[in-house]
């Protein structure tokens, strides 16, 4: 593998706020990354809680930053869900590096966080993340109008879902 996933902490203040600049024109209207020291300190101490998690993908060779995959509003008991959003940095959009980093968000996600369900709601025009999640074998299981508001407008998103059971039997195939 190309890549390695890891938690982010607040010494990726720096890297994390390059790489968003960066990926300005690359991101909008499908999600707003933090884009200040202080809008990243916010996230970080979101992901401490234990309603949502992180994964920073970064480039094993020369640590550069890939992207980033979230897993929010993390619902334990008997549901075992979490909503997952993610992210690519520029210049590492469309060369595989996310499918790599979403195969190992999948893995500690399942195995690790012990989740019975991943669910991602996608923008229908973000073919890119369409494209990614279906790799990794999601299902579309519906359309949401007026879903998630995003860069101050409401969206709707088509909600894209894998359950573990065919998460481990895609890994063995």
């Amino acid at each position: 593998m190309r890549i390695s996933i890891r938690k982010p902490t607040m010494g990726d203040s720096a890297r994390f706020l390059s790489a968003a600049r960066a990926s300005r024109t690359l991101h909008p209207p499908w999600v707003e990354a933090p884009s200040s020291v202080r809008a990243f300190k916010e996230y970080i101490e979101r992901i401490r809680r234990p309603d949502h998690d992180a994964c920073l993908v970064y480039l094993r060779d020369s640590r550069d930053l890939v992207g980033v995959f979230n897993f929010n509003n993390i619902i334990r008991g008997a549901f075992q869900n979490a909503f997952l959003g993610f992210y690519a940095f520029a210049p590492h959009a469309g060369k595989g590096l996310m499918s790599e980093g979403l195969q190992l968000a999948l893995r500690y996600t399942f195995s690790r966080l012990r989740f019975h369900r991943l669910e991602a709601n996608i923008q229908p025009g973000n073919l890119a993340s369409v494209a990614l999640v279906r790799r990794c074998s999601f299902v579309r299981e519906g359309f949401s109008r007026a879903y998630l508001r995003v860069s101050g407008r409401w969206r709707d998103h088509e909600r894209w879902a894998l359950v573990a059971d065919d998460w481990r039997s895609a890994r063995s195939a």
